[in-house]
């Protein structure tokens, strides 16, 4: 079955990525800082799924 938990954290850090490097942004904008807790999201969601 599809990890639709997964898969919505990583569109969303898909879709700000592109906006980021579309638009030039700095390291502490909001975009920016979204992505480092998606990653941590994904890193935490990651590591309790079953294998």
């Amino acid at each position: 079955m599809a990890d639709l938990y997964r898969k919505a954290l990583e569109g969303e850090r898909r879709k700000l990525w592109a906006e980021c490097r579309l638009k030039g942004l700095a390291r502490d904008t909001p975009q920016r800082l979204r992505i480092t807790e998606l990653d941590r999201l994904l890193s935490e969601h990651l590591a309790k799924a079953p294998k």
